[in-house]
């Protein structure tokens, strides 16, 4: 779980143009995880701010820069330790409290909204990075099963380790560089629904996010007796967890056990020749090959679409225990080719520097690639255990921002959505197109998921992610599968902000809960002004509040969720200058 600001996207005293067209290279565009350009410890006389008052014995802080998968979010005068022990993140908080600081957990930092430190951090704040310690996996086999892991371990490292003792997650995220507490702290998700509206997932699954597999989990919470923070474990079953099953980084979550079931193998089936006319096409025209159409026949669908190009990448997932003769084996995730040409790489950094004009050349120069590739591979139709299918994008993929939103709905109503969404960003972007503008530059992305049920988790009395985006509506029983709607654009894209905000009105005023309801992707961007994200003041202190307010009960639902967020947390050592406008 990583944060964008409120205030900018890019961090310091640099602009994202100037950041980016000062180290806008082939190497730079596809860079993989970030890599610290310097550690100073707090007793160095190279460090820049001044060090921790009194630091907690056994825990050494360093100074280091912390900036974001996307690069929007950059900081560089903040301290950071890494906590060895879940015990040692009590001695942090204690610390903080007493210090007047604040902590941010930190996992790979892969992510583009503010939620951990935002641009304008002071540096009065540490990051406590879980993923050099905070590791430890253990496998707990039985009817059912479940894994306990603690907060900094990878989605890769989980998903390998649950692999080899036969068990898996029905869908999940593309990447697997996340640590899994920044993943359940904004109920992240992967491409699956099911074959049909409200299918039942195989024993130990879900089709809802990864936050609804959590059975228990430990977090460092406020203890009023004592007048000290201290580690709590909440079962599913505890009303109290709600709150914590999608926190938000508003708690510093250490340990969690979430439920898995049988492993399963999978293919991914892409298409690349079927037109956004067809893809897309209304409800009344819709035929065999839409959107829809396909969701039915998988069960997971996800369309990428490159503005100005006629043809989406369409992944279409389904559960197939014995290989099609047609499919490719594979036994390691990343399947595809993610090779940026020099061509293309050459008409990013013209886009970025501000010739926009060359967009569409370089939209079609990547659909070409992405889809040539394909072929080139033999990765048209692959078949293998679950994570090898369903992890496609490694840590070294084209850096972008992107804009997100969860709209549920009945499965009948799913081409609809799909349509409607299309038709609007394609006529949005025809309309800048007339007056010269290009702010949108990567490919918009359309998947599928089914809500968090809770009987899925397999836990009597199971307790709602109350800050679900996926979270069902009481009120409409219907609505059983959820629409993500993404675009996706580089960074520092001209007239781009603006575009963003045209679709987050357009989502919000369309999908307003006659036959569809929308709530923003947390790990994503949203509440856009015009000019920066997460900045818009009614969508931040109106209309998101509202959607996890509408058909919910008063003691389960966004007012509710923040009264027990302060009450483990009066503190606020757990928070930011963002999460306190977000969560006040």
């Amino acid at each position: 779980m990583e944060e964008p600001s409120g205030e900018e996207r890019a961090g310091g005293s640099a602009t994202r143009r100037g950041f980016l067209g000062g180290a806008l290279t082939v190497a730079a565009l596809a860079a993989g995880q970030w890599t610290p350009v310097f550690r100073i410890p707090a007793a160095s006389a190279a460090a820049t701010i001044p060090p921790p008052p009194n630091p907690p014995s056994g825990i050494s802080f360093y100074q280091q820069a912390y900036q974001n998968w996307s690069g929007e979010i950059q900081v560089d005068g903040l301290w950071t330790c890494a906590p060895t022990s879940a015990a040692d993140v009590v001695t942090l908080a204690n610390w903080a409290r007493a210090s007047k600081w604040r902590v941010r957990a930190a996992g790979k930092r892969h992510g583009f909204s503010p939620l951990t430190v935002a641009s304008k951090t002071p540096s009065n704040v540490v990051i406590a990075d879980t993923t050099q310690h905070l590791t430890a996996v253990t496998v707990n086999s039985g009817s059912p099963a479940s894994v306990t892991a603690q907060t900094g371990v990878t989605m890769d490292t989980l998903l390998s380790t649950l692999e080899q003792a036969g068990y898996g997650f029905a869908h999940v995220p593309a990447p697997g560089d996340l640590s899994i507490g920044g993943v359940l702290a904004i109920n992240a998700h992967g491409a699956f629904a099911g074959k049909t509206g409200g299918a039942t997932p195989e024993s130990g699954q879900t089709y809802g996010s990864l936050s609804n597999t959590i059975v228990s989990l430990t977090a460092v919470v406020w203890d009023s007796s004592s007048g000290q923070y201290k580690l709590k474990t909440f079962s599913r079953s505890d009303p109290a967890i709600g709150p914590l099953l999608v926190s938000l980084g508003r708690s510093f979550i250490t340990e969690v056990t979430l439920r898995v079931g049988a492993n399963q193998r999978m293919r991914c089936q892409s298409y690349a020749t079927i037109p956004t006319s067809t893809l897309f096409a209304s409800p009344s025209q819709a035929d065999s090959n839409s959107f829809a159409s396909f969701l039915q026949s998988g069960g997971g669908v996800e369309a990428l679409w490159f503005p100005y190009t006629q043809n989406p990448w369409l992944k279409v997932w389904s559960v197939e225990p014995t290989k099609p003769l047609p499919s490719k084996e594979v036994n390691a995730p990343y399947n595809y080719p993610g090779t940026i040409p020099q061509q293309a790489a050459d008409l990013l950094s013209q886009i970025v520097s501000g010739n926009v004009s060359v967009t569409p050349e370089f939209c079609n120069l990547m659909y070409t690639a992405a889809t040539g590739g394909l072929v080139l591979t033999g990765t048209a139709d692959i078949w293998g255990w679950s994570k090898n299918v369903l992890l496609y994008a490694p840590s070294e993929t084209l850096k972008v921002t992107v804009n997100g939103y969860a709209v549920l709905t009945s499965r009948s109503q799913v081409q609809r959505v799909a349509s409607e969404f299309f038709n609007f960003t394609q006529s949005r972007l025809q309309t800048y197109a007339s007056q010269g503008k290009y702010p949108a530059n990567g490919p918009v992305e359309i998947r599928c998921t089914g809500l968090d049920r809770t009987a899925d988790v397999q836990v009597p009395g199971a307790v709602q992610p109350t800050l679900s985006s996926v979270r069902p509506r009481p009120d409409h029983p219907e609505w059983d599968t959820v629409v993500w709607l993404v675009n996706t654009i580089i960074p520092g894209t001209p007239d781009s902000e603006q575009f963003y905000r045209d679709i987050e009105q357009f989502v919000f005023s369309t999908y307003n809960g006659s036959y569809a309801f929308a709530r923003v992707e947390w790990a994503k961007g949203w509440a856009f002004n015009g000019t920066t994200a997460w900045s818009d003041p009614t969508v931040l202190g109106t209309t998101i509040p509202g959607t996890f307010r509408a058909g919910l009960p008063s003691g389960s639902n966004w007012d509710s969720a923040l009264v027990a967020l302060d009450g483990y947390d009066p503190h606020r050592v757990f928070s930011n200058s963002f999460l306190d406008k977000l969560l006040p």
